[in-house]
């Protein structure tokens, strides 16, 4: 991908390169699935834990179901967060569904049979786009959450339909930007967050001026930045899987 014209960022990087990304898997290996994920400074620990039954409402359903929960370490911040010990927050839960919501459209829960997968998304270190690496290191965890069931005999075929990313988009200083951290995040004109399959198809797009409005021609720039690097990341996403 190349890089637009401007001036460097923080880190030295373009404008339309994404932070130094790495996986390792297997960071948890009491999980049946479980992956190290890292956007730049942003790291965030993915586990998937494979439950036999699912929710009482989805007893009906005649399929499985895959959910999230995702959490922010005290420290992972610059300074000290209190834990969510009343429960979890609005800004959590929204976080949580669209995580949970990313990883179903990848996933064939009728296949899946009766057992829940719970992804766990625990942020250890967090500079912008927690919930972007949350996603695509999640992805990775389920994966290889849903290939042990399928090794150990428990399915027929693999749950898996696809591979399933997200990334941040935005305009700082009318520059559309990529993979934005945090201190970028907190200046820019636009933030925009863009899930999308392997396939390219898009799975949600979350988008907000934090100032003047936007044109369309902006949006599809940013769009098109975004499933640029939504493709690199799930090329990434299935050579891993390959090698593991």
């Amino acid at each position: 991908m190349t890089a637009s014209a401007g001036p460097p960022r923080r880190t030295g990087r373009g404008d339309l390169e994404l932070r130094r990304v790495s996986f390792e898997c297997g960071a948890a290996p009491y999980a049946e699935g479980s992956c190290l994920v890292s956007f730049g400074d942003t790291r965030v620990l993915c586990t998937a834990s494979v439950e036999e039954g699912v929710p009482a409402w989805r007893e009906d359903a005649s399929a499985g179901w895959v959910t999230a929960e995702y959490g922010m370490l005290p420290r992972a911040t610059h300074s000290r967060r209190a834990r969510e010990r009343g429960g979890a927050g609005g800004r959590t839960r929204e976080i949580e569904r669209l995580i949970g919501r990313s990883l179903r459209a990848v996933t064939n829960l009728r296949v899946l049979g009766a057992r829940t997968v719970v992804v766990d998304c625990d942020v250890i270190q967090a500079d912008g786009g927690t919930r972007t690496a949350s996603i695509t290191g999640g992805c990775v965890a389920l994966g290889l959450a849903l290939r042990d069931l399928e090794r150990k005999g428990l399915v027929e075929q693999s749950p898996r339909l696809d591979l399933v990313a997200a990334v941040s988009v935005g305009l700082l200083a009318s520059r559309p930007i990529l993979d934005l951290d945090y201190g970028e995040d907190r200046r820019a004109q636009v933030d925009m967050n863009v899930v999308a399959t392997g396939r390219g198809t898009l799975v949600e797009v979350q988008g907000t001026a934090e100032g003047e409005p936007f044109g369309r021609a902006e949006l599809d720039r940013m769009l098109d930045i975004a499933l640029d690097a939504i493709a690199d990341l799930t090329a990434r996403q299935r050579d891993l899987m390959l090698r593991e």
